[in-house]
C-alpha cells in the first residue's frame, strides 16, 4: 500500500473510531462492543484492505503505553492496599485457568495435543486491562472491586506469557516444572528491576526538567523504553512497564510541575482513548480472515459451535471456581485472612468481570506455524474476546442484582474538602511566617480570604442535604467564567489588545476552569 493510501485509512480508521465512540456513549451502548460489531462488518467489505496481526507490532508498539497509560492513574497506594487480592488474580487465577480450560480445550478439540491445549489455554487466561477499564470502570463499582479488577488486568499478562512461552516450549520440546517456575521468577525479578531503574531514573531527569514540553517527550518514550530493556534481559516487559507507571504516577507530584502534571494527563489520556477504542476496531477488522482460516481447517459449523460454547464455558466456571474458593478461604479461614475478607458480592462482581481483549488476540498469533489447528485455535481466541465483552454487558445487571455498594460520592467529596482545608491551613501557617510589615494588609486579606474559604464552608456545612458553599462558589463562578471568555474573545475580535496578551489571559481563565471543575460533585456512573 503506497503511503498516500496507508495515512488515508488511517485517518478513516480514527474518525470511524471517534464516531462510533461518541455515538455509543450517547446511545448507553458498550462502545467496546459497538466497535468490535462495526469492524466485524466492515471487514467482509471488498473495498475495505485486508488486516493482518503482526503480533510483535501489538506486543512492542500497542501493549506498553495501553499498560503504561493505566498504571500512572492508578494509585500505587491502593494496590499495596489489595496486593493479596491482586496477586491472588494475576497469578493464581491465571495457573487454575490454564490447566482446567487446557484440559478442557484437549477434550474438546481432538486435533490438538495437550501442550497446545495449554498454550491455547494460556493465551485466553489473562483479563485484558484495556477491555476491563473500558468495560468496568463506568458501572460505579465499589473502590476495592475496580482496584482488584484493574490491578489483576495489569498484572497477570506477564503469568500468561510466561505460561504461554513454557507451553510453546512443550509443543517442540520437553520441559519441567523447575524449569519454568526458574523462569517465571527471572522474568519477575527482571521485570520489576527495570521498571523500578526506568522509574527513579526518569523521575530523578523529569525533577531537574524546567520545560513541560521536555517532559511530555520522556513520558512518551517511557513504556517502550521500560519494555525493551525489560525484554531485553528476558524479563518482563509488561511487569517492567507497570512498575515504572505505578512509580512514576506516585512520584509526580514530587519530581513534575503542576503544568507538566496537567499537560502528561491530558496527553495520556488522548492517547489511551484513542488507543483504547480503535484496538477493539481493529479486533473486529480481522474477522474475516479469522474466519476464513476456521472454515478451512475447523472441524465444521456445529461442531465448531458446540466447541466455541464449551470453551467460552470452561472459562467463565473456572475463574468463577478459582474467585469463589478464594473468597470462601478468606472469609471462612484464619483471623488473619477474615480481617481481610471481602463479600460474597463483590468475589461474584470480579469473577463476572472477566472481560478479554486485544492481548489474547494478539497472542493466539505467537504460537508456532507448525501448532495443530492453529488457524481454528485463533479463531477461537476471537470467539473468546467477543464473547467476554458480550458478557461484559450483563454486569450492570450483576452489579444491581447483588446490591453492591457504589463508591460513597458524597464522602468522598467531603474528604476531598477535609483535605483542601488541611493544606490551606499549612498555606495560611506559612504566609504568617513570612509576613513583613512591608506587606500590603489588602494583600494579605485576601489571601487569607482565599485559603480560608474551604476551612469555613466545612465549619458551616450541615450535612443535612444543602448545597455546600464550595459547590455553589464553583457553580456561580463557572458561570461568570463564562462570560469572562466572551468578553475575552470579543476583545480579541475587535483587535483592541495583542495576542501574547489574549493567550496569557485565556490560559489563566481555562486553569481557573479546570481547578473549578474539581471543585464540583461528580455524578454517579451508570
Amino acid at each position: 500500500m503506497d503511503p498516500v493510501a496507508l495515512i488515508s485509512w488511517i485517518v478513516v480508521f480514527v474518525v470511524v473510531t471517534v464516531i462510533v465512540s461518541g455515538l455509543s456513549g450517547r446511545a448507553g451502548v458498550s462502545a467496546p462492543v459497538a466497535l468490535v460489531l462495526v469492524g466485524g462488518v466492515a471487514s467482509f467489505i471488498p473495498a475495505v484492505p485486508t488486516v493482518e496481526i503482526e503480533p510483535d507490532l501489538i506486543l512492542y508498539g500497542l501493549l506498553p503505553p495501553l499498560l503504561f497509560a493505566s498504571a500512572i492513574r492508578i494509585s500505587l497506594i491502593d494496590i499495596r492496599a489489595r496486593n493479596d487480592g491482586i496477586i491472588l488474580l494475576s497469578v493464581g487465577a491465571v495457573a487454575f485457568t490454564v490447566v482446567s480450560v487446557g484440559f478442557a480445550s484437549w477434550l474438546l478439540i481432538p486435533s490438538i495435543t495437550l501442550a497446545a491445549a495449554f498454550a491455547f489455554a494460556a493465551v485466553i487466561a489473562p483479563t485484558d486491562a484495556v477491555a476491563v477499564s473500558a468495560i468496568a470502570g463506568r458501572l460505579g463499582l465499589p473502590r476495592r472491586v475496580l482496584t482488584i479488577l484493574e490491578g489483576e488486568s495489569l498484572l497477570n499478562d506477564a503469568t500468561a506469557l510466561v505460561a504461554l512461552n513454557a507451553s510453546i516450549l512443550a509443543i517442540t520440546s520437553v520441559v519441567n516444572p523447575v524449569m519454568i517456575a526458574g523462569e517465571f521468577v527471572i522474568e519477575v525479578v527482571a521485570g520489576v528491576g527495570v521498571g523500578l531503574a526506568v522509574g527513579w531514573v526518569l523521575s530523578e531527569v523529569r525533577r531537574r526538567l524546567r520545560a513541560p514540553v521536555l517532559d511530555t517527550c520522556l513520558s512518551l518514550i517511557t513504556p517502550f523504553l521500560a519494555f525493551l530493556l525489560a525484554q531485553a534481559i528476558h524479563g518482563s516487559g509488561v511487569l517492567a512497564v507497570v512498575t515504572a507507571g505505578l512509580l512514576l504516577g506516585y512520584r509526580a507530584p514530587i519530581v513534575q510541575s503542576a503544568e507538566a502534571r496537567i499537560a502528561e494527563s491530558l496527553n495520556w489520556r488522548t492517547i489511551q482513548f484513542l488507543l483504547e477504542n480503535a484496538v477493539f476496531l481493529f479486533i473486529g477488522l480481522n474477522l474475516a480472515g479469522i474466519l476464513e482460516g476456521a472454515i478451512q481447517t475447523g472441524p465444521g459449523l456445529w461442531p465448531t459451535v458446540f466447541i466455541s460454547i464449551g470453551v467460552l464455558a470452561a472459562l467463565i466456571v473456572s475463574r468463577f471456581v478459582w474467585e469463589m474458593t478464594v473468597t470462601a478461604i478468606y472469609r471462612l479461614g484464619p483471623r488473619r485472612l477474615r480481617e481481610r475478607s471481602w463479600s460474597w458480592g463483590n468475589g461474584i462482581a470480579v469473577s463476572a468481570a472477566g472481560v478479554r481483549g486485544v492481548v489474547t488476540l494478539a497472542a493466539v498469533f505467537l504460537l508456532p506455524e507448525d501448532t495443530p489447528s492453529r488457524e481454528f485455535l485463533q479463531f477461537l481466541a476471537f470467539v473468546v474476546v467477543v464473547g467476554t465483552l458480550l458478557s461484559g454487558l450483563a454486569l450492570p445487571r450483576i452489579i444491581r442484582a447483588l446490591h453492591l455498594p457504589p463508591p460513597n460520592h458524597s464522602q468522598e467529596r467531603v474528604e476531598q474538602l477535609m483535605l483542601m482545608a488541611e493544606v490551606q491551613t499549612a498555606g495560611l501557617d506559612r504566609l504568617d511566617e513570612l509576613t513583613t510589615e512591608a506587606d500590603e494588609e489588602q494583600v494579605l486579606n485576601r489571601l487569607r480570604t482565599n485559603a480560608s474559604f474551604v476551612a469555613n464552608a466545612l465549619e458551616q456545612y450541615t450535612g443535612d442535604g444543602s448545597e455546600l458553599r464550595t459547590v455553589a462558589f464553583a457553580r456561580l463562578r463557572r458561570q461568570m467564567i463564562a462570560a469572562e471568555r466572551e468578553a475575552l474573545l470579543s476583545a480579541r475580535a475587535e483587535g483592541r489588545y495583542q495576542e501574547p496578551a489574549v493567550a496569557a489571559v485565556l490560559a489563566a481563565i481555562d486553569a481557573e476552569e479546570a481547578t473549578l471543575k474539581a471543585m464540583t460533585p461528580k455524578p454517579p456512573r451508570s
